[in-house]
């Protein structure tokens, strides 16, 4: 299975990641009743081994979720610990009336909660792009330094490289923070992208990338 990528066919890979973050921008929005906004910050075929040592030492709290289907592998969203104590507020703001009152038990439903349904809204933008549905099996709760929780989840498909989206979400009056990576396994994902058809108007020479 050739592990290179159309060269035509890359700017299939941004679109998976701006309607992703979009899908999730667009469940926060429905949650908060604000305009939350989900930037792109990175897009890149990574080496595994590299990985920890590009992002800080802070804990972060979220989950991770495996995919079932096609392309398999993994989605992370993460929260710094700030973040996540915001979103606890926001999702038991109708159930607590005050907040010391939450449990630890409480507070880690609360993140996963909120993570699951930001994974829902990242994947549902994946299958959108793709044509096609695409499982989930249920989430993982992590919390650990954000570097070991990544490096740990892309070494999961066995690949040496990652593709890595590294994504931040805001949401003006709750400052919420937040991450995405994405893990698909690779040799899948790179025959899906190749297997997208070109619109029509393209008549360059084939080429290919090699990640």
């Amino acid at each position: 299975m050739t592990m290179k990528v159309d060269i035509r066919k890359l700017s299939f890979i941004n679109e998976m990641a701006k309607v992703g973050t979009n899908g999730v921008a667009d469940n926060m929005s429905k949650l908060t009743g604000e305009d939350a906004q989900m930037e792109v910050t990175k897009t890149n075929f990574i080496d595994v081994d590299d990985l920890e040592g590009q992002l800080d030492d802070g804990k972060r709290v979220g989950v991770r979720v495996r995919l079932n289907d096609p392309p398999h592998g993994h989605i992370l969203i993460l929260f710094p610990e700030t973040s996540a104590k915001k979103i606890t507020a926001i999702m038991l703001d109708d159930v607590v009336e005050d907040m010391s009152d939450v449990s630890g038990k409480m507070a880690r439903s609360a993140v996963e909660e909120m993570g699951t349904m930001m994974a829902s809204g990242f994947i549902d933008g994946w299958a959108d792009v793709l044509g096609r549905v695409i499982d989930i099996a249920a989430p993982q709760l992590v919390y650990a330094p954000g570097g070991e929780i990544v490096t740990r989840t892309a070494g999961l498909g066995g690949d040496e490289l990652a593709l890595f989206f590294d994504s931040d979400l805001s949401v003006p009056s709750y400052q919420i923070e937040a991450e995405i990576y994405a893990f698909p396994d690779l040799a899948t994902f790179v025959e899906m992208v190749n297997a997208m058809e070109v619109p029509s108007n393209s008549s360059s020479t084939p080429q290919s990338h090699s990640p």
